[in-house]
Parts: structure tokens; C-alpha cells; sequence
């Protein structure tokens, strides 16, 4: 059984459904994958610059960093993530949780010392998970078919589209210049692979065809996702 293709928050979702129990996944005769053929050729792929690369990168990273150091990195990364998911609330017109979220992002920047340290979830202002993937849902626009994004891992038609949004409303896109940009960019890819360390083991241990448990544990997940947990009960996403 071949490791979870994990690179950056796309390839972060099947395993991430995993881990907090939302579904679990079944083959589907009628899932929307007309490029089948293609997209796993491109999970082997991911899976093995995985392997050769990122896997062994992340587990000396996760050895050596201190855990209070490890958390803290991670805890930078996803109060910058803030920034995307405030701008997402208000596409969504969802008003209230982005005062929640602009404010979780004001107490983490200064009394959480630029993110480091995450102040604000004491402080009850849980972390919420907004992008424009599911802003396009929300809107109306359909999954789309399912592909297997060269790196990025799993996608649909219209997250891969969302991903210009989250590009664009990513501070570190902002970052003048490849020598100041690229050791963020770096930093936070292997960080977010390090995350994923331990979760591996389930995906392992729960799949007998592990392309398929990933497709669907990440269709079911970003449907939760863009009806915020209470998809209607007619809506099948295997059908979209």
C-alpha cells in the first residue's frame, strides 16, 4: 500500500477527513471521474515524489524541530491562512464569522506574537476553514469533475479554480523577491507534510484501493465543507 499524496492544503483533505471521522468511503460506481485513467497515473506520481522527497524532508524536520518550536511554525502558517478565510467569510456573506475571525486573526498577530503562539482558540474563537473553492460552492458552482493535481493532490474542477483565489490572498504571495519568498514557501510545504506524519497509518490500514478511499473521503469532505457540516439529505456528491 503506497503512502497519502500530501503536498500543501489540497493534498491535505482526504487525510484530514480521516482523522476527524466525517465519512467513511466506499467505492462509487457513479463517482465523477472521467479522467480516471489519468488521475492515477498522477496519484502515483505525487506518491512517489513523495516518498523520494517531501516524506523524508518532513520526518528530519518533525525529528529535529522541538515540539513547542513545531507547533509554533504551524500555528504562523494557519494565522496567515486567517487573512484567506476572512475574505471568504465575507464573499459568503457570512458577516458574524468574519468579525469572529478578523478578531481570532487580531489576537493571534499581537498578543499571540505574529501567529506563533494561538491565543485566540483560549480564548474561544475557534479556527474556521473558508477558501474560494468552497466561496465558488457556495455561489452555486458544481464539484466538477474530479482530477489529481500534478503536487497539489486532490482537487475538482472548481477548487482547482478557487486555488487562483487562495494564491492571490496568501500573504507569503506577497513576500518581494524568490530568496525572501521560498524559504516560506518551503517552510510551510514541509511543515504541513510533517503534520500528516501519523495520520498515514490509517489511510494504510483503511483502504484496499487507497486511490479511490482518498477521492471520495475528499469529495465527501469538501461537500461538508461548503454547506458548512449540513448537506442537504438529496444531495449526492457522487453525482455532481
Amino acid at each position: 500500500m503506497s503512502r497519502v499524496t500530501a503536498f500543501f492544503k489540497m493534498g491535505l483533505a482526504a487525510t484530514t477527513l480521516v482523522l476527524t471521522g466525517c465519512a467513511t468511503t466506499q467505492h462509487q460506481s457513479d463517482v465523477n471521474d472521467p479522467l480516471e485513467g489519468y488521475n492515477r497515473v498522477m496519484y502515483s506520481f505525487n506518491d512517489k515524489v513523495d516518498s523520494a522527497i517531501l516524506k523524508p524532508v518532513a520526518q528530519s524536520y518533525d525529528f529535529i524541530m522541538p515540539s513547542p518550536l513545531n507547533k509554533g511554525v504551524s500555528n504562523f502558517f494557519s494565522n496567515l491562512d486567517d487573512i484567506t478565510v476572512v475574505v471568504n467569510d465575507v464573499l459568503q456573506f457570512k458577516f458574524i464569522q468574519a468579525f469572529h475571525d478578523t478578531s481570532r486573526f487580531a489576537i493571534n498577530s499581537t498578543i499571540g506574537v505574529i501567529g506563533f503562539m494561538d491565543v485566540a482558540s483560549d480564548l474561544g474563537y475557534k479556527k474556521n476553514n473558508e477558501d474560494f473553492g468552497q466561496t465558488l460552492g457556495a455561489w452555486g458552482v458544481g464539484t466538477g469533475p474530479y482530477i489529481v493535481l500534478p503536487l497539489l493532490g486532490p482537487s475538482g474542477a472548481r477548487d482547482a479554480v478557487g486555488l487562483v483565489g487562495d494564491y492571490y490572498t496568501d500573504p507569503v504571495t506577497y513576500v518581494t523577491g524568490p530568496a525572501a519568498r521560498n524559504p516560506f514557501v518551503i517552510t510551510k510545504v514541509v511543515d504541513t507534510r510533517a503534520g500528516l506524519l501519523s495520520a498515514e497509518k490509517v489511510v494504510d490500514e483503511a483502504a484496499f484501493d487507497e486511490y479511490v478511499f482518498v477521492r471520495d473521503a475528499y469529495l465527501q469532505r469538501r461537500l461538508n465543507l461548503v454547506h458548512d457540516g449540513n448537506p442537504p439529505e438529496d444531495f449526492d456528491v457522487f453525482e455532481d
